[in-house]
């Protein structure tokens, strides 16, 4: 299994109330709930007008399944290759 970046494009994203936050949530899960496929969505981040969400799959086409499932955009899928924060400099 791979881990995942994914970028969203929602215009107006930072302004999702609570309830439409619950809404995506929910959706998301009925997409992964469908799905025949090992898949993992580990937590999203909502900036501006996108939402950038750390997904773990096979690949990027399962990936982009989940989007269609769920009606998500899926503007850019990158695998991530590494993880640092503070700790990494020793």
């Amino acid at each position: 299994m791979r881990k995942f970046l994914i970028e969203r494009e929602v215009p107006g994203a930072e302004n999702l109330t609570p309830e439409e936050l619950q809404a995506i949530a929910q959706t998301s899960n009925k997409a992964l709930s469908e799905m025949d496929k090992p898949y993992h969505w580990v937590q999203s981040f909502v900036a501006g007008d996108k939402i950038y969400c750390v997904h773990i799959a096979e690949d990027e086409e399962t990936i982009r399944e989940h989007a269609r499932l769920g009606g998500f955009p899926a503007n850019v899928v990158s695998e991530i290759k590494s993880v640092i924060d503070s700790s990494t400099a020793g």
